[in-house]
């Protein structure tokens, strides 16, 4: 299992035993290390033999300094400067109440050898990966799916219903994988194994599923100073590291914001910025911009179609699961360059999600207006728009996802491949054929929040974690680098949640309190600018450089994933997009990544389930 995990860790490994129940369990934990804080101490699995505890820990503590101070207040003494041996102090002093004072992104297990008790613990948004198997008794857990697929045994049978919610989300969501033996630990949650017994318990949600508090009394004049002064901390506490760190700098609001606060802390910022080839839209000049305003060591890269096809097999095996994102190739690449100088990167994900950063935020503040036009003349329109040319691709994603009136099945579809009924005409999967599952953490919005607060808590606890936040944490670990987000420290979401809705998403205005921020802070042109992402031209290259590549693997007779689908209908989107007739870069991207992930994983029982659908 260590030794599947040795991307994540390359600077040292550890492991401790012990038995429970008089010898009918044994207990083994293990560790692979990357040094970010205390590079030369601070083994792992952290041992105390005298209270009994040993600690397994991935992540990084931002407030262990804060911590400390209030342990050695409680008579606890440390060897070294390190969130480590904090955090198991933590647990012994707080046992499992601990989490709630942890600022950080963490996994973690630890023993409990008096009580005879694994508890295990993720951070609040899911930063940091934890995956868990059970089988005839035993329980097993490790930061990839990949250590656990190393166990004798262990099926790898593909689950279809999670291909099904795949084919809408284009990841599965949690706490399912495509892999019917394993699991997620959900975000903010903890488990509790006692005696063969496991427990599972969220000790926080996001603020956003809930209405508005009352609780800012801050006047308007007041609050992007307090956000700021917020964001500011937050920053400040995620550049801790005894090791060289930097950024990822798009050139966007978020990432130039982050880099501008971290240049009043550090004299000299190392900067990292993407781009892609054949990209008419190409952030690079922005990125340069911002780094030459704050004076940063700055490195950029171009990214090719070439790239992608060499590296795409690789990285889906990294992720464990299909790489849903196009980006996910380049962010590794990007990693793998600034790993050559760096061991920590800091990010600008996660600011969309807090503050209302994409366009559907806006679209869902203002549905109402698109729902008093009568019924009918709606779903009159909604065929012509989708005929219209690419370049209203917005418009006609927009038509698409209002249409949807129910809010589950909508908030899916505005980032997802397909609805329900294209689902239905794609896929010949015989598997219970339900829009959503009501225990999915994303659809349990307090009914009374506003429909801005509920779109945010579906991206934070569902957007967030189970994609942009795994593929993060993949893509950077397979480089053997980490990133931190500082704009998902807890402290600073629960800010952003206590402000009127008017300051994250205003009429058109998205982000308004950062880009009042940014003003301050940055050259002029980049907080006007109209949001680019991090987009990747696929659209071009599927006619072009990676048409071949996309129909050896989707139309070949040797794909495993062709008898999951309608063979005339997949041909005929393959036909539509190459010929420029329609646009459907997200679907065959989706489709793509799922057919090398079943090749990654081919076994005779996932075999079996292809032909089972088909049948």
């Amino acid at each position: 299992m260590l030794d599947a995990l040795y991307h994540r860790g390359p600077d040292g490994a550890g492991s401790c035993f012990y038995s429970a129940e008089r010898g009918a369990y044994r207990v083994a934990l293990g560790h692979r290390r990357l040094a970010i804080i205390d590079p030369n101490g601070s083994r792992q699995p952290m041992r105390d033999d005298e209270a009994g505890l040993a600690l397994t820990f991935n992540g990084e503590i931002y407030n262990f300094r804060e911590l400390r101070a209030e342990l050695e207040n409680h008579g606890h003494r440390f060897e070294r400067d390190s969130d480590t041996e904090v955090l198991l102090r933590a647990y012994q002093q707080w046992g499992t109440q601990c989490v709630h004072r942890l600022r950080g992104q963490f996994a973690f297990a630890v023993w409990d050898a008096r009580a005879e008790r694994l508890f295990l613990a993720r951070d609040r948004f899911g930063e940091k990966p934890l995956y868990l198997y059970e089988a005839n008794g035993a329980l097993y857990f490790a930061s990839e799916i990949k250590a656990l697929l190393t166990l004798p045994g262990i099926t790898r049978e593909v689950d279809l219903s999670a291909v099904w919610d795949y084919l809408a989300y284009r990841y599965v969501p949690g706490p399912r994988t495509l892999l019917a033996a394993i699991r997620k630990l959900p975000p903010a949650s903890v488990a509790i194994w006692h005696r063969g017994h496991l427990q599972e318990i969220r000790y926080w949600t996001p603020p956003d599923k809930f209405p508005r508090t009352k609780g800012s009394a801050l006047a308007n004049r007041d609050t992007p100073a307090a956000f700021l002064a917020q964001l500011g901390e937050s920053v400040e506490l995620q550049m801790v590291s005894d090791v060289p760190f930097g950024a990822y700098l798009s050139g966007g609001l978020d990432s130039s914001v982050i880099v501008a606060l971290m240049t009043r802390h550090c004299s000299k910022v190392k900067t990292f910025s993407v781009g892609f080839d054949g990209d008419r839209h190409s952030e690079l000049s922005h990125a340069a911009r911002v780094a030459q305003q704050f004076g940063t060591e700055h490195h950029e890269m171009v990214v090719t179609p070439r790239d992608f096809i060499d590296y795409l097999p690789q990285l889906v095996a990294a992720r464990d699961a299909p790489v849903s994102e196009p980006s996910d190739i380049a962010i590794f690449m990007l990693s793998r360059e600034a790993s050559r100088t760096v061991k920590m990167v800091l990010t600008g994900e996660g600011s969309d999600e807090v503050l209302g950063g994409y366009r559907k935020h806006v679209a869902e503040c203002l549905a109402w207006m698109y729902w008093s036009v009568p019924r009918r003349l709606r779903q009159l329109a909604a065929p012509l728009v989708q005929h219209l040319p690419f370049r209203f691709r917005d418009l006609k994603i927009a038509v698409a996802s209002l249409n949807c009136e129910d809010w589950h099945e909508r908030y899916v579809r505005w980032f997802g491949a397909m609805d329900f009924a294209q689902r239905r005409e794609l896929s010949r999967l015989r598997v219970h054929e339900r829009e959503v599952r009501d225990d999915l953490p994303p659809f349990d919005s307090h009914p009374d929040a506003s429909p801005l607060r509920r779109m945010l808590y579906f991206d934070q606890t569902s957007w967030l974690p189970d994609n942009l936040l795994e593929r993060g944490d993949r893509m950077t670990m397979a480089a053997s680098i980490e990133a931190r987000v500082p704009f998902l420290d807890h402290k600073l979401v629960e800010f952003a949640a206590a402000l009127p809705d008017h300051w994250r998403v205003d009429e058109l205005r998205r982000k308004r309190v950062l880009r009042e921020v940014a003003r301050s802070l940055l050259p002029r042109e980049i907080p006007e600018r109209t949001k680019v992402g991090f987009t990747v031209p696929i659209t071009q290259w599927f006619t072009g450089g990676m048409r071949d590549y996309l129909y050896d693997h989707l139309r070949a007779s040797g794909s495993l994933t062709r008898g999951y689908y309608n063979a005339a209908v997949l041909d005929r989107v393959l036909d539509e997009h190459t010929r420029g007739v329609q646009t459907h870069d997200k679907l065959l991207w989706t489709l793509l990544t799922l057919e090398i992930w079943h090749r990654q994983y081919r076994s005779p029982v996932l075999q079996e389930a292809r032909l089972a659908c088909a049948a």
